[in-house]
């Protein structure tokens, strides 16, 4: 009888147990549908909110991390990287001694995938030669080429290691998603409804939206030469500048048209009307400010493996006059087509630089190249709508581009002979025609804060005594817009290539905002500089040394208890240089 009471009594209490656990599903069913259907979403704090996963955003997510702050990264999109994992793996330097933290952490880790026989699938290691401008040197600890795929992997591997939030496709409310208490940001709020409370937070976007929205103080377009003491900002239409250390400039002398190119639609006739891209107007006075920002493009992995390519494909919108301006350049040579141009490439309207694996990292170059000049001037401001009706445009005449140049019959045989044999890759991105999805946004919005990083910055005349990294890479501005010159031909104007003397100092308080406009919040991107300044700058190692400067400074801040602002130089400084940042450049 004891037994059976027993039995009785375990089968009533595991009963009542399932009645228990249905009820708490119920129930858990009927508030999950309340929550969705009345519009409720979550809310989460952190030390350091980072938006934003490109290269600086992930750096800076993991120094967050390594210094023990829990860390979310908000990247918009569905891929993180950036650039760096969208298509940039010839990698911009300069100078390679510069790089330091975790910025050379990565391409260290980059060198050890490549070290792996398993990672070579199209070629063998043996048979691969960068041969580009940063060629890794025999015995050298990192390696400067990749493939965008190899990037992202190591930079998963990386963020894997730590303790970080990672949360894809959400934007931020540009309107109104910035809740802020005085000068103090308390929260972000994304456009899905979801929000994120931060004792700290990291602007690691291209286009600056976070410190827009804040309320941050920033610029767009080209300062005048005479706003800062400058001498290759504003306007460059002239073919010479003389640069503050007496050098020479040749600024838009490259990448720029052969003599004689007709601009109407009828040649020779200005009645027909100009063809398309082309500013009406004059280029605007030499040296004077305008809202003109240098030009975007796909930076392109195509390959040559016939079991890896897809060939180059006629977009649906294909408008052979947006590419009359290309026929008639080649037409306008005088001599065999090789003899065009004195530099790079003879033949193609390009910068093919091998990757790994029978890829490439192929950018601008010549008068008509990927640049699709003068067409992005809206982006930094626009809706996320526009930037990506922009981003479309920029595809589908780069996708025109390349489809005209491999088959179309006013193309030179010899160069649609070189062209159709490269293609997009199978391997690389998630769309199905091989193209990525990050535009090359070379310039968007920039910070003003207290201090603006300037020409004399890049060339020595001014030393930041607060630095956080260094630039090393030439002041290098790509075409802004496309005009009708004096003698009625068509031609580039914005483009500068200038050298600096060697690394420089980048500021503490280029990187923090005014305090009086915002106290927690750190831009190691759209950093405080001017349009050609930030031609040096704007390079992926140096956003990284900056996105780790920027947590760092950011974990400083909440340890203190103080103001962004007022981090202690001394301690930011001496952690930087036991994190491996480098600071001072030692020839």
């Amino acid at each position: 009888m004891v037994m059976q009471k027993r039995g009785t009594n375990y089968l009533k209490n595991k009963l009542e147990l399932a009645f228990v656990k249905t009820i708490y599903k119920v129930i858990l069913t009927i508030l999950t549908l309340f929550i969705f259907n009345t519009g409720l979403k979550s809310q989460t704090s952190y030390d350091i909110v980072i938006y934003g996963g490109t290269s600086a955003g992930i750096s800076a997510a993991i120094q967050s991390s390594r210094m023990g702050k829990s860390v979310v990264l908000i990247e918009p999109t569905q891929r993180i990287g950036g650039l760096t994992t969208g298509g940039l793996g010839q990698t911009d330097i300069g100078n390679k001694q510069a790089i330091g933290g975790i910025s050379r952490e990565f391409y260290q880790n980059i060198k050890k995938y490549y070290d792996d026989p398993i990672n070579w699938k199209w070629q063998t290691k043996e048979e691969y030669s960068d041969g580009g401008q940063t060629k890794t040197s025999v015995g050298e600890d990192a390696m400067w080429t990749f493939e965008p795929s190899a990037a992202l992997k190591i930079y998963q591997k990386m963020i894997d290691a730590e303790n970080i939030k990672l949360v894809y496709g959400e934007q931020l409310n540009r309107k109104n998603g910035v809740k802020k208490q005085g000068a103090k940001i308390i929260e972000i709020e994304m456009e899905n409804g979801n929000s994120y409370k931060g004792k700290m937070f990291i602007d690691a976007t291209y286009e600056g939206d976070l410190l827009a929205t804040a309320g941050v103080s920033y610029t767009v377009g080209r300062e005048s030469n005479s706003d800062y003491g400058e001498t290759l900002n504003g306007v460059q239409a002239n073919d010479f500048s003389i640069t503050l250390r007496g050098t020479v400039s040749r600024n838009s002398a490259n990448h720029n048209f052969i003599d004689g190119v007709d601009p109407y639609i009828v040649k020779g006739d200005p009645s027909s009307g100009l063809l398309p891209f082309i500013t009406k107007g004059g280029p605007g006075i030499d040296g004077r400010g305008d809202k003109g920002i240098q030009a975007y493009c796909f930076r392109m992995t195509l390959t040559n493996h016939p079991e890896n390519r897809i060939p180059f494909e006629k977009p649906e919108n294909y408008n052979e006059q947006d590419f009359e301006l290309l026929f008639r350049n080649y037409e306008a040579a005088v001599g065999p087509v090789e003899k065009m141009y004195s530099y790079g490439d003879p033949l193609v309207p390009w910068i093919n630089s091998a990757m790994p694996n029978r890829k490439t990292d192929t950018n601008n170059q010549k008068g008509f190249s990927t640049d699709f000049i003068g067409q992005n001037w809206d982006y930094p401001e626009a809706s996320y709508k526009e930037r990506e009706k922009i981003l479309e445009r920029h595809r589908s005449y780069q996708k025109g581009l390349m489809w005209t140049l491999a088959y179309h019959p006013r193309i030179p045989e010899k160069v649609r002979d070189a062209v159709s044999k490269w293609g997009t890759c199978k391997d690389e991105y998630e769309r199905e025609d091989g193209w990525q999805q990050q535009l090359y946004v070379r310039e968007a919005r920039r910070m003003i804060s207290s201090y603006v990083m300037t020409q004399k910055n890049c060339e020595g005349f001014l030393i930041a005594e607060d630095p956080v990294g260094l630039g090393a890479y030439g002041m290098d501005s790509h075409q802004v817009q496309r005009y009708v010159d004096a003698n009625g031909f068509v031609q580039n104007e914005g483009n500068v290539e200038a050298s600096v003397p060697g690394p420089y100092p980048i500021s503490y308080r280029s990187i923090v905002p005014k305090k009086e406009e915002c106290t927690n919040l750190v831009v190691p991107v759209c950093v405080s500089s001017t349009h050609i300044a930030f031609g040096s700058i704007r390079m992926e190692p140096v956003f990284m040394v900056l996105g780790q400067s920027a947590a760092t400074a950011a974990s400083l801040a909440i340890d203190n208890q103080v103001d962004i602002q007022n981090v202690n130089y001394s301690e930011l400084k001496n952690l930087l240089l036991k994190n491996k940042q480098v600071l001072i450049h030692q020839p």
